[in-house]
């Protein structure tokens, strides 16, 4: 990988062990084809299962639900995903962070056993439902309800920008219960009244699926309600989960956008001279390269603190914020150095590119991570 400063002598032979076996899977089944997936807006059918049978899936989790992996060898699976395809790593980060972590910390014992195995070979597909179209920034304007109904509950409402929703086998739907908390709702998918429909003629994240949860008068056994959280406190930590696996990912598609942009700049020549050799493009590469090396210190320490049980929402943000931003801005750099050739996806940068536009919005966007970070270090609610 990339590492001008050497920071992975920081990390433990087994760490490194994990991230050489993600990029050799990497280079071997997933950038020869994703560029293909992108195009035609269609990931395999068995992309779930390819990940799982790598322990992709749910890595974190302890055995026997998942291999029990460091912060820093799952960072280094999301990088190596990521370096790929931004939206094959936002299917497992999906999967693993936002739908197996919460059944893990929050579900019962008959949950845990019920889902996670299935799910972490990649024979069952989840989603996470939370954002809706009126306030994707603010969960707690939240519109869909929940009522009991004897020993069940009945959910109405929906739910958009979901990933895999079209192909989930089990949706993990929060919603608010009339007058009382937020509640998570385990919905298997051929429950009567839930609707999957697909989000189409989307410009990025083409290589996963995406889509809504509409739900009509769902009836959800009490059974299948996680018992160990109500609140926000559930999916807002599901989000720390998924938000610590993408400062790692972003990284990889820095790398993936580097990597061409030096390739082709080595390789073009005007004027008689590779255009390696313009200032203008040195100082592309070199902001590229210096922005990757302290995202990757960030990143490192983020899951050093991870380990220790230390790490703090607003840690995260930061690793959110700054890492994305990087790699968009490198991408965008990218663009400028393959001239034409960057807009055509015979090159991976306009993919990766578009896709990190996606990255930079999703799970708390740049503006509302500074907010974060803000109310942080000052203690203050920002004023509009």
């Amino acid at each position: 990988m990339l590492d001008y400063l050497n920071v992975t002598e920081l990390l433990s032979p087994e760490e490194r062990l994990v991230g050489e076996s993600v990029r050799a899977f990497a280079d071997a089944e997933l950038i020869p084809q994703v560029g293909e997936w992108w195009d035609a807006g269609e990931p395999p059918e068995d992309l779930m299962r390819r990940l799982g049978a790598q322990g992709l899936l749910g890595a974190q989790l302890p055995e026997p639900y998942g291999l029990g992996l460091s912060g820093a060898a799952y960072g280094l699976s999301m990088y190596e995903l990521e370096r790929a395809d931004s939206g094959l790593r936002s299917a497992a980060s999906v999967q693993g962070a936002l739908v197996m972590y919460p059944i893990y910390a929050y579900g019962s014992d008959e949950q845990r056993a019920r889902y996670l195995p299935g799910l972490a070979r990649g024979e069952l597909t989840g989603c996470f439902g939370l954002t809706e179209s009126e306030g994707g920034s603010d969960p707690a304007a939240m519109r869909t309800w929940a009522r009991r109904d004897g020993s069940d509950w009945i959910l109405n409402g929906s739910k958009t920008w979901i990933t895999n929703a079209p192909r989930a086998d089990i949706a993990l739907v929060w919603a608010r219960e009339q007058d009382g908390p937020v509640r998570g709702f385990l919905v298997p998918r051929k429950t009567p009244g839930l609707e999957t429909p697909r989000i189409g003629r989307k410009m990025s994240l083409r290589a996963s699926v995406t889509g809504e949860l509409v739900l009509n008068d769902v009836r959800v056994p009490a059974e299948n309600v996680l018992p160990g959280v109500v609140g926000l406190k559930g999916p807002l930590s599901c989000l720390t989960q998924a938000r610590y696996g993408i400062a790692w990912g972003a990284l990889g598609a820095l790398e993936a956008v580097y990597a061409a942009a030096l390739a082709y700049a080595r390789e073009r020549t005007t004027f008689g001279r590779p255009i390696a050799s313009r200032q203008l493009v040195q100082h592309k590469l070199v902001a590229m390269l210096s922005a990757h090396s302290r995202g990757l210190l960030l990143a490192w320490r983020l899951a050093g603190l991870k380990d220790a049980g230390r790490l703090g929402y607003a840690q995260v943000s930061l690793g959110k914020r700054e890492n994305v931003r990087a790699a968009l801005e490198a991408a965008r750099s990218a663009r400028e150095i393959l001239g034409g050739n960057g807009i055509t996806t015979e090159y991976p940068v306009i993919r990766h590119m578009l896709n990190l536009e996606t990255v930079d919005t999703y799970e708390g966007t740049h503006d509302i991570h500074t907010l974060i970070l803000g109310r942080d270090i000052t203690g203050e609610n920002a004023l509009e």
